[in-house]
């Protein structure tokens, strides 16, 4: 396969390592992978970009407390008069030969784990039990999930059976000339711009575990950018799409845009 296939639109990624490679071996290995990093770092943006890359069909679920196996494998719907099987995002992955990319994957139930170790190890196997069907996954199926350990409490943390059933990427924060490029890359904003949006960042990443519970992340540059771009001044900018996301106590919030208008003058 041509990995440089102009008529593919592959979403921007600035590469901070050697991860699309790892990626790449992992998919052409039929290993499943497990990225790990703290909100709004890229992970998303890193599999959607891996799956266009390689030409495969993404099927990416955002996982919640309320997320069962069912959700993920697939249930049977009533429908004019008759029921009828409908697959879930895991299922339509395996049966496609897509990637599946399981977003914050310890915040779904636990009888999850049933459904993904089969297809986490070499047998590559999705049992459905509904139908009785017990489906090989191609080899250009693969499994992605990922999580923040930040976050995690201890009900919540991912088991040692389960980790390491995975190849594993450790995702942080871009360093500031590559943060700067991803803003510029994303929105089309000047160097200008993008420098002092990192400058504000980094200042407000060393107040976490401090006044915040989330550092602020690279996402939230990318809507202040983009506002700016569209023509709101940078402070309402800044005070929208970064500190109102990062706090809801009014004080924090006024210490937080001191630190803009500091950066982008009164």
């Amino acid at each position: 396969m041509d990995l440089n296939t102009p008529h593919v639109d592959i979403p921007f990624y600035q590469p901070a390592g050697d991860e699309i490679e790892v990626f790449e071996h992992a998919w052409k290995n039929r290993l499943p992978l497990l990225i790990k990093g703290p909100t709004g770092c890229g992970k998303t943006r890193f599999v959607a970009h891996m799956a266009a890359r390689l030409g495969r069909p993404l099927y990416t679920v955002a996982c919640h407390d309320d997320l069962t196996a069912a959700d993920l494998v697939g249930r049977h719907l009533i429908g004019d008069g008759q029921t009828v099987w409908c697959d879930g995002p895991l299922t339509r992955a395996v049966r496609e030969g897509g990637i599946c990319y399981l977003d914050e994957v310890v915040e779904a139930r636990k009888d999850t784990t049933v459904v993904l170790h089969p297809l986490a190890d070499d047998r590559r196997l999705l049992p459905i039990d509904r139908t009785g069907e017990l489906l090989a996954a191609p080899p250009e199926f693969m499994l992605v999930v990922s999580y923040n350990p930040g976050y995690q409490n201890l009900l919540k943390g991912m088991k040692p059976s389960t980790r390491q059933r995975f190849v594993s990427l450790r995702f942080d924060f871009p360093d500031a000339a590559r943060e700067e490029a991803v803003l510029r890359g994303e929105t089309g904003c000047d160097a200008d711009l993008a420098r002092r949006l990192v400058n504000i960042a980094r200042a407000l990443r060393a107040l976490k575990d401090q006044d915040l519970e989330e550092a602020a992340s690279t996402r939230l540059l990318v809507y202040a950018a983009t506002l700016v771009r569209a023509g709101m001044a940078p402070l309402a900018a800044c005070r929208a799409a970064i500190v109102e996301s990062l706090t809801d106590d009014a004080e924090v919030a006024e210490a937080l845009m001191e630190v803009v208008a500091a950066t982008f003058g009164h």
